[in-house]
């Protein structure tokens, strides 16, 4: 309802006309009570409209709405994001109750004769080293290969990260890593090397911890003393031992280099494995440094130049297949286990290198077109000590050591076992025997030449290789009587009790072949392979030491004596004449059915060697590879090698043997009883020209 306003004094008379009509505005525009009223001429003017905000050009409302669901947007993926760090935090390691430690395996170092490391296995640390303490070099090299803002970031490089990111899209291909030296101990310490989201974002979570922890002198001192550095070392005093035999306080600008250059790959850039991709690595940090801005170019030339020269010249690595033989001894030894050992072996690095190349070249040489793959040699000092011990042509191709594990027929490589049963039964190397064909059980063996001699010498018998003699022989003494000498000589594989072990068909290893025919060598004493002559802890502490062993006499003398006479005709006139010495010298070859095994084994009076050459696949027979043919030239090549500077000798016989009825006792008594007067009359006469 509308009211009239009171009239106000002011002499003006007001009609209905006058009045304003709801109908003529809004009701939501009506005017106060108070306002005075116009003239009844006058006109009311329109309110001013109110002003709109102009449109921005371009569109403002669209941006507007962009701006608040970018900010929306925003806030949603933040907490997403915390959620995703909140659940790969969940099972994060207890950072603060594992702080820097770390569980390693024990290490193994294995020592050649002459104390010359040739091979490690587990996780060996060196001195742990302050950064005042190494080689300024060293910290120097590293950050300016792996990290050169590791004093001014927090942790997490962006700079670093967008950098490597620029250069890796650039190049088509990973060239540079982003993780900074923080990162890189996170990842080291706790966490498993995956190439995963969860681990990228665990190992920065825990790179914030570290150095939220930790001082970055102290990060950086952690790192340098825990890094993986190649060959079993860890930290780079370790790592200078190992490569440089100098301690981490003293490594040269270049060592150093080359140690930072390794945090790449390891094995790639090891000195001991590729010098020449060492060098070019070691050259690119030293260019690192100049970069960085902690050497001058002049420097950095300088030490490339004479840096290489520092190396300690080693010959490439050998032994391989000794050490996995040594370490699979060891990882035997209860009472070792978990410690930190030094293993002090009966190698011979340089005749375990003849070995190695005297297999791999007549292999490279021959094996095509003789279809030969593999082989194995077994060198052995005369007490059973293991000087060289090969498993194969090639360790990076196959681990599998043929010396050690691989069973495979003799062929008539065992038959001096069988002949030594006929020697103690009472057979002499002048008896006769018939070679003629013969059958048992239906079985019946040929010759290699197949033919048949008839009437021969057990002498050339043996020296010629004749099948039906050695079957005779065993059927004269039994098969149990080969197989106890067999086994008394050193022989473990099981035997079979039947005629045709007397042409080998029975199996063994090249090893305990080898340390078998040690007691022909000997003077007739039983031996035992072995390789570890000590073992001592990390402090020097002896835990193991070898002592005595041996079996004793396991051959008479006068049998052995017989054994020499048949052993030294292989050599000398049968079919062993290719491995021939410019010294006395005895053994046997052995070829199996089909050529798939050929072996030559001999000794002198200073070592016992053993060959064998064939395919893994004992179904792939080789193109007529004999036992005097390609095995008694590697043979040949390794006891040259192994004799280079020794003087000549007669073969070891015992001391003094008992007089028998083929003469041999009587005529080495009266040897030794001339030596006896000959030195009765030096001594005389040494003692008429001083007086006394």
């Amino acid at each position: 309802m509308t009211q009239d306003l009171p009239p106000k004094q002011t002499g003006l008379s007001v009609n209905a006309d006058d009045r304003i009509r709801l109908s003529d505005q809004n009701a939501s525009e009506e005017k106060p009570a108070t306002a005075p009223r116009r003239p009844r001429s006058s006109k009311l003017p329109k309110p001013p409209k109110p002003k709109r905000p102009k449109k921005a050009k371009g569109g403002g409302g669209l941006w507007s709405r962009v701006l608040i669901w970018s900010i929306t947007l925003g806030i949603w993926v933040g907490i997403a994001g915390l959620g995703v760090i909140g659940y790969y935090a969940i099972d994060l390691p207890d950072l603060d109750q594992a702080g820097m430690t770390t569980t390693r395996r024990a290490a193994i170092v294995i020592q050649a004769q002459s104390g010359e490391t040739f091979a490690a296995y587990g996780d060996i640390y060196g001195e742990p080293l302050s950064l005042e303490q190494m080689s300024p070099f060293i910290p120097q090299a590293v950050m300016a290969t792996e990290d050169r803002r590791f004093y001014s970031h927090f942790g997490i490089d962006p700079i670093g990260l967008a950098r490597a990111i620029w250069v890796n899209m650039r190049a088509g291909h990973t060239v540079q890593g982003g993780s900074t030296i923080t990162q890189q101990l996170a990842k080291n310490l706790f966490l498993k090397p995956d190439r995963t989201l969860k681990r990228k974002i665990q190992e920065a979570l825990m790179a914030l911890w570290i150095e939220h922890r930790f001082t970055k002198d102290q990060i950086l001192t952690i790192y340098l003393n825990r890094v993986y550095l190649g060959s079993g070392t860890f930290g780079v005093d370790a790592a200078a031992r190992r490569y440089f035999e100098t301690s981490a306080r003293s490594v040269s600008l270049y060592q150093a280099a080359m140690i930072a250059g390794l945090l790449k790959a390891p094995s790639k850039y090891s000195p001991l494995n590729d010098a020449e991709a060492g060098h070019a690595r070691t050259v690119d940090v030293l260019n690192n440094m100049v970069a960085a801005g902690m050497i001058d170019a002049k420097t950095a030339e300088s030490a490339a130049l004479t840096g290489a020269a520092q190396l300690v010249k080693r010959a490439p690595p050998a032994g391989h297949y000794f050490a996995d033989w040594i370490k699979s001894t060891v990882d035997g030894m209860a009472e070792i286990q978990g410690k930190d050992i030094v293993v002090k072996t009966t190698m011979d690095l340089r005749l375990e290198r003849a070995a190695e190349n005297a297999l791999k070249t007549t292999l490279d040489a021959h094996g095509e077109k003789s279809n030969v793959s593999q082989g194995a040699v077994v060198v052995l000092g005369l007490d059973g000590a293991v000087r060289a011990l090969v498993g194969g042509k090639d360790y990076d191709d196959s681990q599998f050591n043929r010396a050690t594990q691989a069973l495979r027929q003799p062929g008539s490589s065992f038959k001096p076992f069988v002949y030594l049963a006929g020697m103690e039964y009472g057979l002499s190397p002048d008896d006769t025997m018939e070679d003629a064909p013969i059958s048992l059980g239906g079985w019946s063996p040929g010759n290699y030449s197949g033919k048949f001699e008839g009437m021969v010498s057990l002498r050339h018998a043996f020296a010629e290789s004749i099948n039906t003699v050695a079957v005779r022989i065993i059927e004269k003494v039994g098969p149990n009587r080969v197989i106890e000498a067999a086994h008394r000589l050193g022989v473990t594989s099981d035997l079979r009790p039947d005629a045709s072990l007397a042409l080998g068909t029975s199996e063994a290893t090249p090893l305990e072949m080898t340390t078998a025919y040690a007691a022909f060598a000997n003077g007739g004493d039983g031996v035992t392979g072995f390789g570890i002559t000590e073992i001592d802890d990390n402090h020097g502490n002896v835990l193991f030491k070898r002592e005595g062993g041996g079996m004793g006499r396991v051959i008479a003398p006068e049998a052995l004596a017989k054994m020499h006479t048949l052993m030294s005709a292989v050599i000398t006139e049968g079919t062993g004449k290719g491995a021939k010495l410019d010294r006395p010298a005895a053994g046997k070859t052995g070829t199996t059915q089909d050529y798939r095994d050929a072996w030559f084994l001999g000794f002198t009076s200073d070592y016992v060697t053993g060959v064998w050459l064939g395919n893994d696949d004992q179904r792939n027979a080789m193109k007529k590879v004999t036992g005097g043919g390609l095995p008694a030239q590697v043979w040949k090549q390794v006891m040259t090698e192994a004799h280079r500077g020794l003087p000549v000798r007669p073969l070891v016989m015992p001391i003094s043997v008992e007089a028998e009825s083929d003469g041999f006792g009587k005529t080495l008594d009266s040897a030794v009883d001339a030596a006896k007067s000959a030195g009765d009359s030096i001594g005389g006469l040494i003692n008429s020209i001083f007086g006394h």
